[in-house]
């Protein structure tokens, strides 16, 4: 499967615990525009509403070629699709306070699919350190002095 897009920014704001792989409902153009790459991740995140998980934020661009995109909306709710024991799972996950599904990256092959992480989220001292890190790994790959 290629991943057609990446939300990088939440490595940086979560600590990721755990991932896991969904399903995602789309209309028929919908697919073909996340297979050409038109989705964005950017601020979204992962809801339960009445026991099923949406995902909320999500933006997947009109596909140019279709022919009714009358009343299309980019940005609205979209059913994730997961098997009964992963919700469940996910669902003891989330009563605990400080937890989050975030979306990761979408993948498309056959079908599209969408990774969740279950992250805690990070102080602003933690980032500092994770940037830290990041810097002396780049410094040790590149040959030079910590």
């Amino acid at each position: 499967m290629k991943t057609v897009a990446q939300n990088r920014r939440v490595r940086y704001d979560y600590d990721i615990v755990d991932t896991l792989e969904a399903g995602i409902k789309l209309t028929g153009q919908e697919v073909k525009s996340c297979r050409m790459g038109n989705v964005n991740l950017a601020g979204s995140y992962v809801s339960l509403l009445s026991g099923k998980p949406m995902i909320k934020g999500m933006k997947i661009a009109k596909y140019n070629f279709a022919s009714n995109v009358e009343g299309y909306e980019p940005g609205c709710d979209r059913l994730l699709l997961l098997k009964k024991k992963q919700l469940d799972k996910l669902t003891t996950s989330l009563a605990e306070k400080g937890v989050s599904l975030v979306p990761l990256d979408v993948k498309a092959g056959n079908f599209i699919k969408i990774t969740l992480g279950l992250g805690k989220g990070k102080k602003r001292y933690d980032k500092r350190q994770s940037k830290k890190e990041q810097d002396i790994g780049r410094r040790l790959k590149e040959g030079r002095d910590i």
